[in-house]
């Protein structure tokens, strides 16, 4: 595999070692993690994953994923963007097992350098996205039900498949703050139940009052179909959900 992997990627072909002989094969991905090859050191990353896409999962790793934290010690203020989005892929699929381990992590690490801030900020994006609000704090954004909102518009409110609904409002700055804008749209699914997205407007340091005007489209695509019925757009500020309107998508 070491000579393979730069030019073919073998993250799935190490995972049956793995779970044949941890212990044997964590220590050779430990080996790999110190070498001056990024493809390999990728691979040592990607290849413990617990949640890797497209095969099957790590489950004694999802449980208990100490195995895999020396690894991304070592990874984690890497010259090359190739591993580092690999380190922050894993720590992102830690959290969602071990939320509290990955924000300890990522206190920890934050700060350390320019490599590592840009990991720790992408390991955290499925917590910030929840809310969480350690990991919002992280990185300075709190106090989201202090801000004032005004002019909050949801039109229209019965929406066609395959058109837009549009949003508009104005966040109040009194003083420079850290802001993360995003919206969330619960959409309907098939068997009736609600499935909130989150999707982000703008974040960073706010000095000034700042007006949005947003679209988001309702056509069709591979990765999400519509369905007709009730849906709900909200307005999250960091963290916090600020303002919510129900719309109604008909067919």
């Amino acid at each position: 595999m070491p000579k393979i992997t730069p030019y073919v990627s073998c993250e799935f072909a190490v995972r049956p070692f793995i779970r044949e002989n941890e212990g044997k094969m964590m220590k050779i991905m430990l080996d790999w993690a110190t070498s001056p090859d990024e493809h390999l050191r990728r691979l040592a990353s990607e290849g413990c994953r617990p949640m890797l896409p497209w095969t099957a999962a790590l489950p004694k790793f999802k449980e208990n994923p100490s195995p895999i934290l020396p690894i991304l010690e070592n990874l984690k203020a890497d010259d090359s963007l190739y591993v580092r989005k690999s380190v922050a892929n894993n720590l992102n699929d830690i959290s969602k097992n071990q939320p509290e381990l990955v924000i300890e992590i990522a206190k920890r690490w934050y700060g350390d350098n320019k490599n590592t801030d840009w990991i720790v900020k992408h390991a955290t994006r499925t917590l910030l996205k929840k809310g969480n609000p350690e990991a919002l704090s992280i990185f300075g954004y709190e106090h989201g039900h202090e801000f004032v909102i005004e002019d909050f518009n949801v039109e229209p409110k019965i929406v066609q498949k395959d058109g837009n609904i549009e949003f508009a409002f104005t966040i109040k700055v009194d003083e420079p703050k850290k802001v993360r804008l995003e919206y969330a749209i619960d959409f309907m699914k098939k068997n009736g139940k609600l499935n909130r997205k989150v999707f982000s407007i703008s974040e960073g340091l706010f000095e000034t009052d700042r007006s949005y005007d947003k679209k988001h489209s309702l056509k069709d695509m591979s990765t999400r179909k519509h369905h007709v019925g009730l849906h709900r757009l909200a307005l999250i500020v960091n963290g916090i959900e600020r303002e919510l309107v129900e719309f109604e998508l008909e067919g």
